[in-house]
């Protein structure tokens, strides 16, 4: 297994406006590329020095190679939509972490 972890920081004046449109857009279009399996979003709980709101949101999928179809298939296209509605007003980071062991 695999995990496709996104982090991002909003400003605060669109949290309301970002958070409904992953909820209700982002997400259910992820997972309808059928290459995850399901996905986890949190709020990271740590004021952060540059202010806004920091949320995680983890895609779980089978394998790096699924992923790396998700890179060249879709990403860009999914990843274009949130600038045009957000542009300017967040920074991500992107991360993929290997499954090791779960309990």
């Amino acid at each position: 297994m695999y995990i496709y972890n996104v982090t991002i920081n909003i400003e605060e004046s669109i949290e309301q406006d970002w958070l409904q449109w992953m909820q209700d857009t982002h997400i259910p279009e992820m997972l309808a590329t059928g290459k995850f399996s399901k996905a986890l979003m949190t709020r990271v709980m740590v004021e952060e020095e540059m202010g806004g709101y920091t949320f995680s949101v983890q895609y779980t999928t089978d394998s790096k190679e699924t992923l790396e179809r998700y890179y060249a298939e879709d990403a860009e296209r999914l990843r274009s939509k949130g600038m045009s509605l957000f542009g300017g007003k967040f920074v991500t980071f992107r991360t993929e972490l290997a499954v090791v062991g779960e309990h």
